[in-house]
């Protein structure tokens, strides 16, 4: 089997590479003539833990190839995944699907054969009927059959989730497709991974159904953590006390900053519009969005209300830029929320990530960038934790003491909004500390 990936996005990228995991030939194409020339040397665009060793194994061996010519590799292919880019539209928020039926043009030109073409990328309900008229109207002779094929995975753990998922949802109408994309799943087969067969409706649908629900539970405990602040309460024996509960289940339920990243915040504003535009609004999903908007502002507030107001003089050091840990991804990371404001407001901040720095760069003006967490905190008055990378877990609390200024009652403020550390001991060892919840 051939199968060619159109996009060499997060997800072509993840997806193509893992495919020739399994000893299938795969073809991963895009119209930027550097970034596959980069691919072919070996340099990866994104940062996802194991993707390099993949792409350079597979590559090297003949099963991972890089292309420009998406009409010549269509021709050679069994499969056609789509799996360019859905940004967020500007001015209502809605899908922008230019680049899927870009490509749904470029693939009619050159289908050879039965081929399965599927939607990989994440599209609103309706996408795939667009996709399979588009590619009939340019090319009325061709032999092939839509699917969907949603994907769920994790930045930071990419690999794992694909090599082994929680689940497959193929939406499909057509046999014949079905079984050549049994064929290409059957590794997971092996490991007893349910697949779901259903309609491209339905699988369109389960994909921000899913992500808009996970967005749901995120901010819903960032809630309770703003009531806990409020009367006392701990949020995380309260997320214990949930968790434990099996038709609730403990993931998702760990207070922040707010959920980003490149697929809540542009999932759930896609499920509204399409919700809105079928008569049939989400108006749980609408309030999802407010309140996540509403958590990031609200950690800038924490802020001031211990150093006031006007910042002018105040230097701060922030940990962490990324949405999340193991990602250079900075997509609606609440990181561009909150500096902004504080250097607004006459701050000097200094910051440090380990893979999200140049990311953040192109982003935001007016932040120094350094080579650590130390580097960062040199001379601060205060530091702020907004992602849980593993090497701010375990900070040398008498060194960064060492380096930080004291305020004038001789504590120093710690600004923790991943709640990594213990309220008590950070207090004992002198600690003005303030997290999320407690």
């Amino acid at each position: 089997m051939r199968i060619s990936i159109i996009g060499t996005g997060y997800v072509g990228l993840v997806s193509g590479t893992c495919f020739s995991e399994f000893g299938v030939h795969v073809t991963c194409v895009d119209n930027d003539a550097e970034k596959i020339a980069n691919l072919k040397k070996g340099i990866i665009p994104i940062f996802e833990p194991g993707l390099d060793l993949l792409v350079t194994r597979n590559h090297a061996a003949g099963r991972l190839e890089f292309s420009t010519d998406t009409i010549g590799e269509v021709g050679k292919s069994d499969v056609v995944f789509i799996a360019v880019g859905t940004p967020e539209r500007r001015g209502d928020g809605a899908a922008d699907l230019q680049f899927v039926y870009k490509v749904a043009r470029e693939v009619a030109k050159g289908l050879k054969g039965f081929t399965v073409i599927v939607t990989k990328s994440t599209v609103p309900v309706g996408t795939g009927a667009e996709v399979e008229r588009i590619i009939r109207e340019e090319n009325p002779d061709a032999d092939f059959a839509m699917a969907s094929n949603p994907e769920f995975l994790r930045e930071g753990a990419a690999i794992e989730d694909f090599m082994r998922p929680d689940r497959v949802v193929i939406g499909i109408e057509d046999n014949r497709a079905a079984e050549i994309l049994k064929n290409l799943y059957r590794p997971l087969y092996l490991i007893e991974t349910p697949v779901l067969i259903t309609n491209i409706a339905t699988a369109e649908l389960t994909k921000y159904a899913a992500n808009a629900f996970l967005a749901t539970k995120i901010t819903f405990i960032n809630q309770i953590a703003n009531l806990c602040e409020s009367v006392g309460a701990d949020v995380h024996d309260l997320a214990k006390g949930m968790g434990l509960d099996r038709r609730i289940g403990k993931k998702f339920l760990h207070p922040g900053p707010g959920y980003g990243g490149s697929c809540f915040p542009k999932d759930t504003q896609a499920l509204a519009n399409t919700a809105v535009a079928n008569n049939e609004p989400v108006t749980i999903v609408d309030a999802v969005i407010a309140a996540n908007k509403k958590q990031k502002e609200r950690m800038t507030g924490k802020i001031l209300k211990v150093l006031g107001d006007d910042l002018t003089g105040l230097k701060i050091a922030v940990l962490g830029l990324t949405f999340k840990p193991n990602t250079d991804d900075m997509r609606d990371a609440p990181a561009l929320t909150i500096l902004p404001e504080l250097i607004k407001r006459g701050a000097k901040v200094t910051a440090y990530d380990p893979e999200g720095m140049d990311a953040a760069a192109r982003m935001m003006t007016g932040v120094s960038y350094v080579t650590g967490p130390f580097d960062a905190c040199s001379g601060v008055d205060a530091v702020v934790i907004l992602t849980e990378w593993n090497q701010f877990r375990s900070l040398d609390l008498v060194r960064l003491k060492s380096v930080m200024k004291a305020r004038d009652d001789g504590r120093y403020i710690f600004f923790d909004f991943r709640n990594i550390y213990d309220p008590i001991p950070m207090a004992q060892q002198g600690f003005q500390y303030i997290s999320i919840g407690r």
